[in-house]
């Protein structure tokens, strides 16, 4: 393996619903399965959903704590949109375009899984934003206080 992949480890109330979210849902190839915890690839990037017996509440909006994925092609982003879709996903936040004409223009949709942890799915219109567009100070939509 020559790349650099991602991991994220994640608390689940179970592995029958993470697999039916992830798997049937997201399209996650699984992996590797113990009765605690289950490895996903995500698209290349290695997920691993840990059953806990704590009480998993909903936070109040989509700040400060989510995960996703970026989309280099709108074609990727609108695929998985539909995908969400036709598997009746809970989407937490409708798609929406955001930024319209601004370098930070992006498409962008939440999904909820069944234990309340946030995912978004985003395509920026200009790459450069990704990573750098360091003259912009505009990080997501929260207020400042």
């Amino acid at each position: 393996m020559s790349e650099t992949i991602f991991h994220l480890a994640f608390p689940v109330g179970n592995l029958d619903d993470t697999k039916a979210f992830y798997g049937d849902g997201l399209g996650c190839e699984l992996g590797r399965e113990s009765p605690q915890a289950l490895i996903m690839n995500l698209y290349g990037h290695q997920l691993v959903a840990h059953v806990t017996s704590e009480l998993l509440t909903p936070q109040q909006g989509i700040y400060p704590r989510h995960f996703g994925l970026v989309f280099p092609e709108l074609e990727d982003w609108e695929r998985l949109l539909n995908r969400a879709q036709e598997r009746q996903l809970q989407f937490y936040q409708q798609p929406k375009h955001r930024f319209k004409g601004e370098l930070t223009e992006h498409q962008t949709f939440f999904l909820q899984d069944p234990f309340n942890n946030l995912l978004e799915f985003k395509f920026y219109h200009h790459a450069e934003a990704i990573f750098g567009a360091r003259q912009m100070s505009a990080v997501g939509d929260r207020p400042e206080k």
